[in-house]
């Protein structure tokens, strides 16, 4: 029997992530026959755009759908602003007929907003991690490129789409049509769930030294509170003084001042994409003053937190 998607695009979606998880449903049938069915949905049945402009017609609105199906809500940014008490409503009623639900990017989101979420591993966009983790801090929420639990999907979005689609079609109709698949998109392997959403530190920053790597994934990880240069330097068993010159050699930077634009960059997509206060926002970014906070923001961005956040278009 032929298994069915349905894919609920909320506007502003991410065009990439919905057509990478549709095309490794159609090469399955090409080499299988009609493994596969997708169905496109809208909130009201109608034409959804998404944030690269492409406007994608819907088969039809928030209905009943097959038993065994699975429901996956595609979302890019604001993935809140539709979310309704009626979407919310039928969610739920869709979880309690058996339908297994999923997000892509931030259709996470979606589902956690309506409460679907809880005792599931869940992973999304890495740019929205962190105010997920701010809105729902009971859920346990990974990094991994996507998550498969029980009858929970959910998935970062982009070409991570591909990999989750493939993990599927693996488990269902084995390893071999997976990687007939693969080949079809000329990817060089079947990234695993594990892999990283973003590049290795060291490739982001252009770095090999591996004491240096660790210190920067000590930073990431440790914004709130930070740690100070000199916990920094005992993590890699250096002082103070050989730290700095780490920094200066590979990145000409202070150990301090590249910390610091690291907590400004979370201070601003915390803005952008959460409801937080400005005070609670320089909180979880490790800001003890908020005077401070400020300053460093309009320095860093030209701008203070509040216009930022008043001059956003999405």
């Amino acid at each position: 029997m032929s298994q069915d998607f349905y894919f609920l695009l909320m506007p502003g979606f991410s065009a990439m992530g919905f057509i990478s998880a549709i095309e490794p449903l159609r090469v399955a049938n090409r080499f299988r026959g009609e493994l596969y069915r997708w169905h496109v949905l809208s909130a009201d049945g109608g034409a959804v755009l998404a944030s690269n402009g492409m406007s994608v017609n819907a088969d039809a609105a928030l209905e009943p759908l097959k038993k065994g199906a699975t429901l996956l809500v595609v979302a890019g940014f604001e993935p809140l602003k539709f979310a309704t008490p009626t979407l919310a409503h039928w969610l739920r009623r869709l979880d309690h007929e058996g339908v297994t639900l999923g997000g892509i990017d931030t259709g996470s989101v979606v589902l956690a907003e309506a409460g679907l979420l809880e005792g599931h591993r869940v992973t999304l966009h890495w740019e929205a991690l962190e105010a997920f983790k701010e809105s729902y801090p009971q859920l346990e929420v990974t990094q991994e490129l996507f998550e498969i639990d029980r009858r929970r999907i959910t998935c970062a979005g982009g070409t991570a789409s591909i990999d989750m689609m493939l993990d599927l079609i693996g488990q269902a109709h084995g390893p071999e049509l997976a990687i007939q698949v693969s080949e079809q998109f000329v990817l060089g392997r079947i990234r695993p769930r594990k892999d990283h959403q973003r590049m290795q530190i060291a490739t982001r920053y252009g770095i090999s030294n591996k004491k240096l790597v660790h210190v920067v994934g000590e930073m990431e990880q440790h914004m709130e509170p930070p740690l100070s240069t000199l916990e920094l330097a005992e993590s890699i068993k250096v002082t103070r003084r050989q730290l700095e010159r780490l920094f200066r050699l590979y990145l000409k930077d202070t150990p301090s001042n590249f910390y610091l634009g690291l907590r400004l960059e979370k201070a601003r997509q915390l803005l952008r994409q959460t409801d937080m206060s400005v005070l609670e926002v320089s909180i979880a970014s490790g800001f003890e003053s908020p005077s401070y906070f400020t300053r460093s923001y309009r320095a860093r961005f030209a701008q203070c937190p509040r216009e930022d956040r008043r001059g956003i278009k999405v």
